[in-house]
């Protein structure tokens, strides 16, 4: 067999119904709209296709926005549900279970078909892709990508719930479509905010040089992975918490370890700023199952003399103080409505800021990516998949069989280079005692830090 994946079938999947429902999508949903995400669960053994591809029909009629494609009526991008469907391509790989662990974030891995976002927005083109990969050992890759458009990592959690729910023969859970995200956070919002938009509009020379970033991307940043165990972390949380003077979560200390960690390998003294998107459902008391972009973020400046439990304290009392002091929605409404909606192709989100090494984290724990099941199988491992490799960018979700913590972070490729030496390992793992239990995959993914 050869060594690259060799395509075995090839299907579109529909729910068989197309309900016409039209989701005008809102700013968030657009500004988000030049990007997929990417990521795969694997599995120890085989999976039943047919019962996979049966219960992702199923899901798509829950879910109906995933078997759309958008379109573009008044300049306002639109998601038509029409059930025009979603690639399900299977390949043979000739990978073990654990190489192909190690391989997931490498843009040569093939385990994730990445959705065309920016050519998608003109419609035709799927929203959501799946590829489902036998490995050589017996397992299985099960790579999903989506367009962002579509909605954020808790709107591809109610479709993987409602898709394991339908595999299992349990009931789906509900999903609430929001067919005009604007008018609907017009309604829910507090009457002020932060006062403070999400995006700005660069100044030419800015535009062309965050152009440039993006293009060399592939060729100029590397992603690493850490892995950190629960004992590790309890004992982070403890030193972090007992110097702060308060409790703070889990990722509060990992973020503010990582971040902390990375400026001292590259021996970065400056003030940076640190962007943390939050999902705005919880604070303002919304519904869990709202599909949609329902996104914020929480944007603080930090110097690393401060100390790594400061930048933990700030983030814990930012969350907890977050409608009041960072909630920023309808300033961003307000920012549209001043400069036309014709120029907002022109902006950028304020946490996409390279040249100033602006850290971006996002939490994806829990969120339930170990919850799901097919066939009675749970994931051993999910991890996000290489897609545009921007720098600075960062994720935090459950670590192997959900066990402890994975961090993923890109960064420029020496300074990656650094995070996988001796020297970055001994400052990332520093709460690490030799003595600690760590889950068997994580020896059998040497890749993982």
């Amino acid at each position: 067999m050869s060594a690259w994946p060799q395509l075995r079938e090839s299907r579109t999947i529909r729910a068989g119904r197309a309900p016409g429902t039209v989701v005008r999508c809102g700013l968030v949903d657009t500004m988000l709209a030049d990007l997929s995400v990417s990521v795969v669960y694997f599995f120890e053994r085989r999976l039943d296709e047919e019962l996979l591809t049966a219960g992702l029909a199923r899901a798509l009629e829950r879910l109906p926005v995933f078997a759309g494609r958008l379109r573009t009526v008044d300049g306002r991008l639109e998601i038509v549900c029409d059930d025009s469907g979603v690639p399900v391509d299977s390949y043979d790989v000739d990978e073990t279970l654990a190489e192909a662990m190690g391989r997931v974030t490498m843009p040569s891995a093939r385990l994730a078909d990445p959705v065309e976002a920016a050519a998608g927005r003109a419609g035709g083109l799927p929203l959501f892709t799946v590829r489902v990969s036998r490995l050589a050992d017996g397992g299985t890759a099960l790579g999903c990508s989506w367009h962002h458009a579509v909605g954020d990592v808790q709107t591809f959690t109610l479709l993987m719930r409602a898709w394991s729910a339908a595999v299992e023969g349990a009931e789906l859970p509900p999903a609430e479509l929001v067919e005009d995200q604007d008018a609907f956070l017009r309604g829910v919002l507090p009457a002020e905010d932060c006062g403070r938009p999400g995006f700005r509009l660069p100044e030419p020379a800015e535009a062309e040089q965050l152009g440039r970033e993006v293009a060399g991307a592939l060729r100029s940043n590397r992603t690493v992975q850490v892995y950190f165990g629960p004992a590790e972390v309890d004992r982070m949380r403890q030193e972090f918490g007992a110097r702060a003077g308060r409790r703070l979560s889990t990722g509060d200390v990992l973020c503010a370890h990582v971040v902390s960690s990375v400026r001292e390998l590259d021996g970065d003294e400056e003030v940076r700023w640190l962007t943390v998107p939050v999902n705005v459902r919880r604070p303002l008391g919304l519904s869990a199952d709202l599909v949609g972009n329902l996104l914020s973020e929480i944007h603080l400046p930090w110097a690393p003399k401060e100390g790594p439990p400061a930048l933990a304290a700030a983030l814990r009392a930012a969350v907890e103080d977050f409608t009041g002091e960072h909630l920023n929605l309808r300033a961003n409404l307000g920012f549209l409505e001043s400069i036309g909606r014709e120029r907002f192709a022109d902006c950028v989100p304020l946490g996409f800021d390279p040249g100033r090494r602006r850290f971006t984290f996002s939490n994806w724990s829990g969120f339930g990516a170990y919850g799901i099941a097919f066939g009675g199988q749970r994931p051993v491992f999910f991890s996000p998949a290489a897609n545009l490799p921007l720098p600075w960018v960062s994720w935090l979700v459950e670590g192997f069989e959900g066990s402890g913590y994975l961090f993923t972070v890109v960064l420029p490729a020496k300074l990656a280079g650094r995070l996988r030496g001796a020297e970055g390992r001994a400052v990332l793992h520093r709460f690490r005692d030799p003595a600690d239990v760590l889950p068997a995959a994580a020896g059998s993914v040497p890749k993982v830090v």
